[in-house]
């Protein structure tokens, strides 16, 4: 990667806290499932929590292929961050632990880390396509 693509990248990054609200896409069969969740960062990786009986855990089950939009402003212009993903079903307790706790509203709806119900989904950036607020151009950014 140059200098320029890994400054970029960085740029990217910055836009991600610890919690967003993001469009999250699956796949079911030929069909595009888009739905608002929260995106969780920490240690530079993302994460989706949610429950093991949902819909989106069965179609990523199906095919790890993945999108979200993160929608940005700055300065009252807007932008927006699509990021393609492989995603994966995270089964190290040890993870799935340290998001539960890290995590506060995580605990409102699973009993404790160990909970059946309870999902994690890691999410492997492979494409950012990064629209500056402001911008009308987007530019992609292979990972």
């Amino acid at each position: 990667m140059n200098n320029k693509s890994e400054k970029l990248e960085q740029e990217v990054w910055r836009n991600f806290t610890e919690q967003q609200h993001v469009f999250f896409a699956t796949a079911e069969a030929d069909q595009p499932r888009i739905r608002p969740v929260t995106l969780i960062r920490l240690h530079d990786e993302l994460f989706v929590a949610t429950g093991s009986y949902d819909a989106k855990v069965k179609q990523i089950k199906q095919n790890p292929k993945t999108e979200f939009c993160l929608l940005i402003e700055k300065d009252d212009k807007k932008g927006t961050i699509r990021t393609e993903c492989r995603a994966h079903i995270v089964k190290d307790k040890n993870v799935k632990a340290e998001v539960y706790n890290k995590i506060p509203f995580i605990r409102e709806f699973f009993k404790n880390p160990e909970d059946a119900r309870y999902a994690l989904i890691k999410l492997q950036p492979c494409v950012f396509e990064y629209m500056r607020p402001g911008s009308i151009e987007a530019v992609k950014i292979k990972l």
